[in-house]
């Protein structure tokens, strides 16, 4: 390599950290410039040396043609939440009752969106969106936008982190002044913006809206790092932007303070947050304290209360979604609530609005709720004048005019006509969806599209799409390469496995983990329809309202007919496991506790899962098995007093590559 490009380079990356990170630049912007010049003139005379992280790759140009799926190695978790003191009080006591007194990390919670960077060697080689937390997207050429993340690192082993890209509110009120210019839409907010960056294929834009990020977590183990304070000295030390406004604290008194402090200059930070990060400092506690199917028991995020604001309510409407149920929503005169405009809000069902005296014409108030879903709060009734209509819920359909049934254990109304329009509507949009099949770019807006065109009308209509294709190109603001990666999409969703395709039925009560559950217990489909009532509640994790509910799913005669054809167009129909390969843990249900050394937590699930087991995160009478690794805690106590049997992490690794050489 030409030895002038390497110095450049590496003065420019120095240069860089210094501007970005530390926020202290030591060369003048002319300067800098000038040094940019030259390596970009040598770059041009010697394109042998081309390399990917040099600072001349930073500044946009390259028109991308997508971006592609990555199974993240570990999942990323989303974080439970909290409201109040009484709710990180209660976190807190459940942490010390499980591994002792402890120490917590106490961070900004950072409105931004979710990303994994990885390295090797010391030099940064991809990074991917969180996606559904198992399969994100990967956005690598827009990262290397992003100023402060360094493209070489001192550390030289495989590292992947985590944190949050955000827009910072300078770059997000010059982002929409530049686009109020241009007669364009606002960006709603800083992280809508960021969000919406983050996915643009011209990487000049992301370039030119000067995101930002902070690094808050290691995704691999780092040799001695054992706590989340070593972790976040660690990533600073390797040159990546941490957040300095983090504190570890002992006790309530502390955490406390910590929030009230930071809750009061919120508006004062040059970035948004919507809350407060708690983390149990020690990684070992960490392990031990594990996770859920959603979220991790080693932390919490205490979300600030969400802002309060009043309107008029102007008139209620109603929806029905892919079950049949009946929504009221608010249609709200347009109001600005955290950052955002909102004109409609969901009403739940009659009880609600009955309980809280809503009447069409009220002044409301309406917040947030969780900062994402507005709702009204409640009326202002002295606020009425007489013109005030109570709202009287109608005894049919909305849309397809049939008979509204309640069921008398439920407060909302249903639509049973399975041809309802909108419910078949909403069935393929749920089907499509990033937690169910996946569909790449068969949003809801495209499906409704194309059932207006009459080319969508049932879920297996979207096995259909390619014999349209001539038509959809035809269509406008459609191009050949859209529809060619729409219909690759669809193609590709035949290999999604049993659980998403359970899951993207939308049989009712059965969400995420009990599609898992069940895909992983009866192994196929065939099976499961076949499955009695008894064999199913003795699944664990179903119970006797699930059962019923899959029962009466496999009843009718049109779902069995559309499993038949997605059949015929060549869905998957079993799980992720093995076929054929009776082992030790087929059928089990499993515990991991402890903490393992030849594997992580989540390969070693991976692997259960491989081999028929279904991984649980609590031990019950239900448990046939828990493995355990080191400093095992309360679980594998529990799994003694109970008789459940026992597998130590050496045991369970020689079992399974006895499995693999085979």
């Amino acid at each position: 390599m030409n030895q002038r490009i390497k110095e450049l380079r590496s003065i420019l990356h120095q240069y860089g950290y210094e501007y970005y990170v530390l926020d202290k630049p030591s060369v003048s912007d002319q300067e800098y410039d000038r040094l940019m010049q030259e390596l970009q003139d040598l770059e041009k005379e010697h394109p042998e040396d081309y390399d990917a992280n040099s600072p001349t790759q930073r500044v946009g140009g390259k028109i991308l043609e997508g971006f592609g799926k990555v199974r993240h190695i570990r999942p990323m978790y989303s974080l439970g939440n909290g409201y109040n003191y009484e709710d990180l009080e209660s976190f807190v006591r459940r942490v010390d009752t499980t591994v002792g007194p402890s120490d917590f990390v106490l961070e900004l919670k950072i409105d931004g969106l979710a990303m994994s960077l990885h390295y090797d060697d010391g030099k940064f080689v991809q990074a991917v969106t969180r996606g559904d937390g198992v399969i994100g997207e990967d956005v690598t050429e827009n990262i290397r936008m992003i100023g402060s993340i360094p493209m070489e690192i001192p550390y030289q082993e495989t590292l992947e982190i985590r944190g949050e890209i955000y827009m910072p509110k300078a770059s997000f009120e010059h982002a929409n002044a530049q686009r109020a210019k241009q007669n364009e839409e606002l960006f709603a907010n800083p992280r809508n913006a960021a969000a919406g960056t983050i996915r643009q294929l011209d990487t000049k834009v992301v370039y030119e809206r000067k995101l930002d990020g902070f690094w808050y977590q290691l995704a691999v183990d780092v040799d001695g790092v054992t706590s989340q304070s070593e972790a976040l000295e660690f990533l600073k030390s390797n040159g990546f932007k941490i957040n300095p406004e983090y504190r570890i604290c002992s006790n309530m008194d502390e955490i406390w303070s910590f929030v009230e402090t930071n809750s009061e200059k919120r508006s004062s930070l040059p970035y948004e947050i919507d809350g407060i990060v708690l983390k149990v400092n020690a990684l070992a506690k960490q392990n031990t304290l594990g996770y859920t199917v959603k979220t991790p028991k080693w932390a919490i995020a205490y979300k600030f209360p969400a802002e309060e604001v009043v309107t008029k309510l102007t008139d209620i409407t109603l929806t029905v979604g892919r079950t049949g149920k009946v929504t009221p929503n608010a249609v709200l005169e347009v109001v600005r609530v955290a950052g955002t405009k909102v004109q409609a809000a969901q009403l739940h069902n009659e009880d609600y609005i009955a309980h809280k005296d809503i009447r069409i014409g009220d002044m409301v108030v309406v917040r947030k709720a969780g900062d994402i879903i507005p709702e009204v709060v409640r009326p202002l009734p002295e606020r009425r004048d007489g013109s005030q209509v109570p709202f009287v819920f109608p005894s049919t359909c909305p849309v397809c005019h049939r008979h509204l049934v309640r069921y008398e254990d439920e407060a909302a109304h249903y639509c049973i006509n399975v041809d309802c329009p909108a419910r078949v509507l909403e069935s393929m949009i749920h089907f499509a969806s990033r937690d169910a099949m996946n569909i790449d770019t068969l949003g809801e807006k495209r499906i409704a599209l194309f059932h207006n065109e009459h080319i969508l009308d049932t879920i297996e209509d979207i096995y259909t799409l390619h014999e349209h294709r001539e038509h959809l190109v035809q269509m406008e603001g459609f191009k050949e390469t859209s529809i060619d990666k729409l219909l690759d999409a669809i193609e590709d969703s035949k290999n999604k496995p049993l659980d998403d395709l359970l899951y993207g039925l939308g049989i009712k009560h059965i969400g995420k983990k009990a599609a898992h559950v069940l895909a992983q217990h009866f192994k196929d489909m065939d099976q499961l329809i076949a499955a009695s009532y008894e064999q199913l509640i003795a699944v664990n994790d179903i119970g006797t309202i699930s059962a019923q509910s899959v029962m009466d799913f496999f009843k009718e005669d049109s779902n069995i007919a559309l499993i038949n054809r997605l059949k015929s167009f060549g869905l998957r129909m079993n799980s992720d496991t093995i076929d054929g390969i009776q082992t030790n843990f087929s059928g089990k249900t499993v515990v991991l506790t402890g903490s393992l050394t030849g594997l992580t937590r989540s390969e070693a699930k991976t692997l259960l899962e491989k081999y028929g087991a279904n991984v649980s995160g609590s031990v019950s009478k239900k448990t046939d098995l828990v493995i355990y690794g080191e400093e095992a805690g309360s679980k594998l106590t529990k799994a003694n007093q109970l008789g459940v049997a026992t597998m130590d992490e050496a045991t369970f690794l020689a079992e399974v590559a006895n499995y693999e050489e085979n």
